[in-house]
């Protein structure tokens, strides 16, 4: 009998402790009890999101966050550098690259100076210049916000993706659109707070690394914060809709049913990832209507399906992503994420690059312009990046019309528009081989936390406890808000 009595006993402590520290997990569904106005508290150093209330007044609600996956040459697109043409094949000099590491495909191998191929003009009326291969784009450089000065730790794609996405190089950690989802909650109860756009088709057919859901996950958030991937092909999120003989009501009744039996299983253990089972269920049968009206495009006038290009009629490609990030951002989906890959080019950069580049250009200028006349860009932040930067010396067979440049994260150019940021501005400053920054830097981490404060967020107090830790999008080391290019 005393076995019995203290098997009980162990057992009742184990449930109070699991229920005092998951339990928290009831605000889980904060999200929902702010859009009904039950909560007030702002946001900070805490263990859930309960309130979704801003820090301070913020100058976006949403992001549209363009990847150019496998890292755009900055030479040859917007850090235009015209005297390196005078240098082509000299060594790189040790007073530019101070013994910095290289990738394994550069060491020990010589340094050339190759200078882009390409011409430059000035453009709009900042007069920014802008490389020929992006001809739509530059019409709309007095929207853009050209951050030059950009930086990483990471030297290789694999880290570099995932610092970028989820600001540290070892997987695991909540992706920026996750920690949106936590800390700002959702603008739309019949859609994910974060979206994710892959491009089923890209023009670079060389080094193409796959993508990964670590890049959208949730982390050590609850898992009702992940990215949803939408796919190119079938329905646009898998399994949405029902299997033959299950109608609507029938849907209905088996979720009403299967919610009563978790609420009854999380009343008596207190996981919150229950709580996220029930919320999701939800809304997947949201989403069975919701989803189908948003990417049916059969209602866009033909002057803005123009407008994106010739790709916007195929399914998956970087055009019809790009049309139908401006309809979540009508629907205030947070945090949509398109990732484009094809840009990581070590030989025969100039062909490939131009590709890529047409692309991309005229269906992200059509975005800027789409949001723009629908007076959406006011509130919705646009970043274009990749992981890391290239290097000014060339690889493969190296000529002035055919060569490749290596992974580069000592400098490299960020695009941003909308939401608050300076429009036709410029800010830091490269040497004469954009290989260091010399004026401005900004680290991703300080990127990251400049996005969360556009949106109404003190990166410092966006916390959740995790390993002993008050973990954070911005880690560990100092992070600035970059206020050069707030308007």
């Amino acid at each position: 009998m005393a076995s019995f009595t203290t098997i009980d006993t162990l057992h009742n402590r184990r449930r109070f402790l699991t229920n005092m520290g998951m339990g928290l997990g009831v605000s889980a569904f904060g999200t929902l009890l702010a859009r009904q106005g039950f909560s007030t508290t702002p946001i900070g150093k805490r263990a859930l999101a309960g309130s979704n209330a801003p820090h301070f007044p913020a100058k976006a609600k949403r992001v549209i966050f363009l990847f150019m996956a496998g890292a755009p040459s900055q030479i040859d697109l917007f850090d235009y550098k015209p005297e390196l043409t005078k240098l082509f094949k000299t060594e790189l000099p040790e007073s530019i690259s101070m013994g910095q590491r290289v990738t394994a495909m550069t060491k020990g191998k010589a340094q050339l100076v190759t200078p882009s191929k390409f011409k430059f003009a000035r453009q709009g009326e900042s007069g920014i210049w802008m490389s020929e291969l992006l001809p739509h784009l530059s019409q709309h450089v007095d929207d853009l916000c050209f951050i030059k000065s950009m930086n990483t730790n990471a030297i290789n794609h694999d880290p570099g993706k995932t610092s970028f996405c989820t600001g540290s190089e070892i997987p695991g950690k909540p992706s920026m659109g996750a920690w949106l989802s936590y800390g700002l909650g959702s603008m739309n109860k019949d859609l994910p707070d974060f979206v994710v756009l892959p491009s089923a088709k890209w023009s670079g057919k060389v080094n193409v690394q796959a993508l990964y859901s670590r890049l959208w996950g949730s982390g050590f958030l609850p898992s009702k914060h992940q990215g949803t991937s939408f796919q190119s092909v079938g329905d646009p999120v898998l399994f949405l809709s029902n299997p033959a003989g299950v109608n609507a009501k029938v849907r209905r009744r088996m979720l009403d049913s299967l919610g009563a039996l978790n609420q009854k299983h999380f009343s008596e253990i207190g996981d919150p990832e229950i709580e996220t089972t029930i919320a999701q269920q939800e809304m997947a049968f949201r989403m069975q209507t919701s989803v189908p009206n948003l990417t049916d495009i059969s209602d866009e006038s033909p002057e803005t399906l123009k407008m994106y290009g010739p790709d916007i009629d195929k399914p998956g490609s970087y055009a019809r992503n790009c049309l139908l990030a401006r309809r979540m951002a009508e629907r205030d989906v947070r945090f949509i994420q398109l990732f484009h890959r094809g840009w990581d080019h070590h030989t025969r950069l100039p062909e490939n690059l131009v590709g890529q580049c047409k692309d991309v250009d005229q269906p992200t200028a059509a975005l800027l312009a789409d949001l723009k006349q629908r007076d959406l860009l006011k509130d919705t932040l646009v970043v274009f990046a990749g992981e890391f930067g290239r290097t000014v010396y060339g690889q493969g067979n190296l000529t002035a019309d055919n060569y490749g440049r290596d992974h580069h994260p000592r400098c490299f150019t960020a695009l941003l528009a909308g939401g608050g940021v300076k429009g036709g501005f410029q800010l830091g400053k490269t040497d004469d081989f954009s290989y260091n920054v010399i004026e401005d830097s900004v680290h991703v981490r300080d990127l990251h936390a400049t996005m969360l404060h556009l949106l109404g967020i003190d990166h410092a107090r966006l916390t959740f406890p995790f390993q002993g830790l008050d973990q954070k999008l911005t880690g560990v080391e100092a992070a600035r808000v970059v206020k050069e290019i707030i308007a």
